[in-house]
């Protein structure tokens, strides 16, 4: 018995040894030799399908000179990288999220969130060269291979022992892969061949450890827009830096002039939407306004906002209370009243006593309710349900119990804040957009956010978008992106 289960596994690992070996072939960008199942032609097929759903949930934003401007850069990097005869493609996501990201086939996304952080050409060149350098490496392609070779491993197992099958099946097909987060070897391997790919295309190859010092700050002080980020899906950026510039000593040697081109990329990023569109809900001081939905509502003064994928949260400074806003999806009961009580119900609190009521001309329900939260503990509820048009939205304050006597009037003045906008209204709301201003003598990052921002961002985000440390203040005379709001 032993020796035919010995036999089992030994054919199995032939197997695997002969698909890795027919398979392995050296990749003219890295060097290297790598394993790969996937051919050019499937790295394209899976790159368009899943491009489709990028744009879907993602977007492309809605400026023609901007994605002009960033596929030229992008194509002249690709058309100096080992991989120059791809169908590439180079579109600026319409997200927040301060991020990059490649598909198989040469699909490469930029957010519109990341642009406003980047100086110069020089540093959106070394970004896209990056992304490029994953595709060229086939890091994608790779991961799929490897997952498939374990496939390999587990089929021929499903062939020669009872029960395999089931294994195989829970082995999964490994097109997941394809947006996993890329291990720190990887991403230090593109941040060569960003460097290889910018210098050759005539950019400043140390645009890029500037870029990565830039993206280092931001994930110090924590303060990134959206989800998912950069640091989500990249290793930290303090490392990537000090192992960059051997590669960046590298591409200056012998190098006669390179460019940066600060003026030609502020050009194009000078209008660009910061944050949030009105279309997924702005934050307006304490007002956070949704011209999809048409509502509108104000939270408490000096809370801090941050406008989810499926709900709003305000939550109190130093302190542990939150206020939210959220639509009930399919609510359930006939009355405001009924679907009050059987969602709070469900979200596990109890009614302590409620009541129905109007808030602005909306039929609403308004309940205190008791329960628990991990991390918070015993809480209490102060919750509104209001019906605007044919949408249930709940917006409630959650404090723990000791402490909710503190906030329940800041809660009352943001619940009865709740309202429908008009159509007029709602299409007069603006976005938050990137312009330039002139720092003078006496500016500090803290007085530019307040003055001429309005609050729209923090000193620390200023200071970090302009290149700066955030102990650093800004010399007078030098151009500054700020962020302005109507």
């Amino acid at each position: 018995m032993h020796r035919h289960r010995t036999g089992r596994l030994a054919l199995a690992a032939s197997v695997s040894a002969l698909a890795a070996a027919l398979a392995c072939a050296t990749n003219p960008a890295t060097g290297e030799r790598q394993l790969s199942f996937m051919s050019e032609d499937k790295e394209i097929a899976l790159g368009q399908e899943n491009d489709a759903q990028v744009r879907k949930e993602m977007g492309s934003y809605d400026d023609r000179a901007l994605q002009e401007y960033v596929t030229s850069v992008g194509m002249k990097l690709a058309q100096v990288s080992e991989r120059p005869n791809l169908p590439w493609h180079f579109t600026v996501a319409d997200v927040p999220a301060i991020n990059a990201f490649a598909l198989p086939g040469g699909y490469i996304y930029i957010t519109r969130g990341i642009l406003p952080f980047l100086d110069d050409e020089s540093q959106l060149a070394g970004v896209l060269g990056h992304e490029i350098g994953h595709v060229t490496a086939r890091h994608a392609a790779s991961q799929y291979s490897k997952s498939t070779l374990s496939q390999v491993g587990l089929l021929a197992t499903a062939i020669l022992a009872p029960g395999g099958q089931a294994i195989a099946e829970g082995g999964g097909t490994g097109l997941g892969l394809l947006l996993l987060k890329n291990g720190r070897d990887d991403e230090v391997q593109a941040d060569g061949l960003g460097v290889r790919y910018a210098s050759r295309g005539g950019w400043d190859p140390a645009g890029i450890p500037r870029m990565l010092t830039t993206l280092g700050r931001i994930e110090e002080t924590s303060d990134s827009k959206g989800v998912p980020n950069w640091m989500q899906t990249h290793p930290q950026a303090e490392d990537r830096v000090q192992r960059v510039q051997a590669a960046v000593r590298s591409a200056e040697n012998g190098a006669t002039k390179f460019t940066t081109d600060k003026d030609g990329f502020t050009k194009h990023v000078v209008g660009i939407v910061w944050g949030d569109s009105p279309e997924q809900g702005i934050v307006r001081g304490a007002s956070f306004l949704n011209k999809g939905l048409r509502i509108a509502m104000d939270f408490p003064q000096g809370w801090s906002i941050d406008n989810g994928q499926t709900q709003v949260v305000a939550k109190e400074p130093g302190g542990r209370s939150v206020m939210i806003l959220q639509p009930i999806e399919r609510p359930v009961g006939r009355t405001i009243d009924d679907v009050a009580i059987v969602s709070m119900q469900n979200a596990g609190f109890r009614a302590v006593e409620g009541a129905a009521t109007t808030v602005n001309g909306l039929q609403a329900y308004l309940g205190t309710y008791v329960g628990a939260l991990q991390n918070m503990g015993r809480v209490q509820v102060r919750a509104l349900h209001v019906r605007n048009d044919r949408s249930v939205y709940l917006m409630a304050g959650i404090a723990p119990a000791e402490t909710y006597a503190n906030v329940s009037a800041a809660f009352a003045k943001s619940l009865q804040s709740f309202r429908g906008i008009s159509a007029a209204d709602a299409e007069r709301l603006r976005p938050n957009r990137v312009e330039l201003y002139t720092a003078k003598p006496g500016d500090t990052w803290q007085s530019i956010a307040e003055r001429q921002s309005k609050g729209n961002i923090k000193p620390t985000t200023l200071a970090i978008m302009n290149g700066h440390p955030v102990n650093d203040q800004p010399p007078p005379g030098e151009r500054l992106k700020i962020v302005v709001g109507d």
